[in-house]
This record gives C-alpha cells, structure tokens and sequence, in this order.
C-alpha cells in the first residue's frame, strides 16, 4: 500500500491527539462496567489455558469489583452472586457518600490517575515513531509506526526509566485519531521494586482496542508474556483478557441505583444487556 502524505507537523498532531484521546478512553473506564475473561498459562507456548476466571468487572468508585459469573454471563452459583452483589452496593454506597475518609481516597485515586495521564505523555517524546505501512482491519485503514527509544529522552522517574528498555509498534486509526493496537517487547531485563524484583529481556505485552461506545475506544483483547524473578524465586505471568459487553454504569450514585434496582430482581439474576 501507499505510505499516505504526511509531514513531520501532521504526524506530531496526531500522535498528539491520539494521546489525548488515550487518556480520555482510560478516564471513562471507572464509569463502565464489562466481562472480562482472563485466561492464565503456565509459558508463552502452551496454549491450553491453566486457568480461566470470568467476571463480571463494575467500577466501584474507589476501586472495582470483580463478581464471577460463567460462561454464558450468568451466575454459577445465584446465592453467592447475590452475595457479591450485596458487597458492590455497600461498596458503592459507601463510595458514594462525603466524608473525609471518601475525599481521601478520591485524592489517591486522581493523584494514580495524574501519574498514569504523566506516563502517557511521556511516551511521546521517550519514543521515535517512524511509519512504516498502512493495514486495513475491519474495513478501517491504519498506520503503523515503529517505537523505538528516543535517546536523546531523560527519564524523570524510576517508571519512565524503563522506556529505554522497551521496543514495539503502534497501530493508529488516523480517521478516528485514536491507538487501536500496540505490542512491546522488553530489550534488557528491567529491574523494579528497588531491585527485589526483575522483569526478563524478551517479556512482550500486546493490546487491541475498538470503537466499544461512540468515541470510545476500549480494549477488546490483551497478552502480557513476562518472566522474570522476584527476590530468589522466579516468576511467570502469561495471561490472555477478552474484554465485551461494555456498559455503562456512571458514577458511584448512579451505580448505586442500577446495583439496588438489580438486587431488587428474584434471584439477583444479571442486569439485562
């Protein structure tokens, strides 16, 4: 295919709005409740899963609530269902409530939200994109680029640090100006936790993302493939998410309704979809 027009200023601004949009997508995740449905391996090559937990993922206002359900999205067990359901509504009421210990929580929540919008900027200057082809998925045009370190980057925290170590692509709608994939590969090995704890060179993570709401591009499916040691033992996390059934469910008062009108059901069945 074609390498599409574009100068140095056109590919600055839309990696630049992609960037805001990412945060705008990652923001919008504590007002929507989905399934997950995670698949964990023993390695990279065995594919048949070890484990496999579905759950039914509602943003709880100060954290999120992971309730298992099966595979057909209804509870395995009713009683123990209505159960977690109970939990989430105390949760949410809670959450939904002003008080100090709420306002503290809510300022640790958007002091972790700073440091991840902070994260994602800086990987637009940590990081040289250069383009290099153009693919079509689901009937949308998308460009690839390459992401290599920058090297003329300095690190301002311990987390920044480790883009040096990190290589990948990025996969761009630029229709939408939004990121619809990205994989990474870890080039050295990546000492974190005030070195307790190394994550090995050859490590790869991958994410796929859709349009799942109008202006919304939300993940649809994710791999992380790490191995590495923690203090005197090794570790290994291969885990495979499918992420659908986006729904949202608003802030904590507004949850708080959906939960209560839900509990209200016989059999605490599972809120229509």
């Amino acid at each position: 295919m074609p390498t599409p027009p574009q100068t140095e200023d056109e590919k600055a601004a839309l990696l630049n709005l992609v960037l805001v949009n990412q945060k705008k997508n990652d923001e919008a995740m504590s007002l929507y409740e989905r399934v997950e449905r995670v698949e964990m391996r023993k390695n990279a090559v065995d594919m048949q899963s070890g484990e496999i937990k579905i759950s039914r993922v509602v943003p709880a206002g100060t954290g999120v609530d992971h309730i298992p359900i099966g595979p057909d999205g209804k509870p395995v067990d009713p009683g123990a269902y209505h159960t977690e359901l109970v939990k989430l509504e105390h949760a949410l009421s809670w959450a939904a409530d002003d008080g100090r210990a709420q306002h503290d929580a809510y300022e640790k929540i958007a002091k972790k939200q700073k440091e991840r919008n902070d994260l994602i900027d800086a990987t637009r200057t940590a990081f040289l994109y250069s383009f290099l082809s153009t693919e079509t998925r689901a009937g949308r045009v998308l460009y690839k680029y390459s992401m290599e370190p920058n090297p003329a980057y300095k690190a301002t925290t311990r987390t920044t640090a480790i883009f040096a170590k990190v290589r990948g692509f990025v996969w761009i709608d630029p229709e939408a100006g939004q990121l619809a994939r990205v994989e990474g590969e870890v080039t050295e090995d990546i000492t974190v936790g005030l070195f307790l704890a190394k994550v090995y060179k050859g490590s790869h993570f991958m994410q796929e993302r859709y349009e799942m709401l109008p202006g919304l591009w939300m993940p649809s499916f994710s791999q992380y493939d790490f191995d590495g040691r923690k203090l005197f033992s090794t570790i290994s996390i291969h885990e495979r998410t499918f992420y659908g059934q986006y729904r949202r469910i608003g802030p904590p008062k507004e949850a708080l309704a959906m939960v209560r009108a839900e509990l209200g059901k016989p059999g605490g069945a599972v809120a229509d979809r």
